[in-house]
């Protein structure tokens, strides 16, 4: 099923772009279950890395010639 949706949103984003996003989407997604659900440590570090995966997302998607 998730490769499905990684197709259509390669219909309206580069498959580059849209690679990037899943990836990074999933890294959030991994890490905040591990902090919320396991007790992984939430150190203000941890969190401002991720927002800089975050950050870099909406930038991919705003840089890409399909327009933010």
């Amino acid at each position: 099923m998730k490769s499905y949706f990684l197709m259509i949103a390669q219909k309206e984003i580069s498959i580059g772009t849209a690679y990037a996003i899943w990836t990074g989407i999933g890294a959030v997604g991994t890490f905040l279950i591990g902090v919320i659900f396991f007790e992984d440590p939430a150190t203000l570090a941890r969190f401002f890395f991720v927002s800089l995966i975050i950050i870099g997302i909406l930038g991919l998607k705003l840089a890409s010639p399909e327009g933010g």
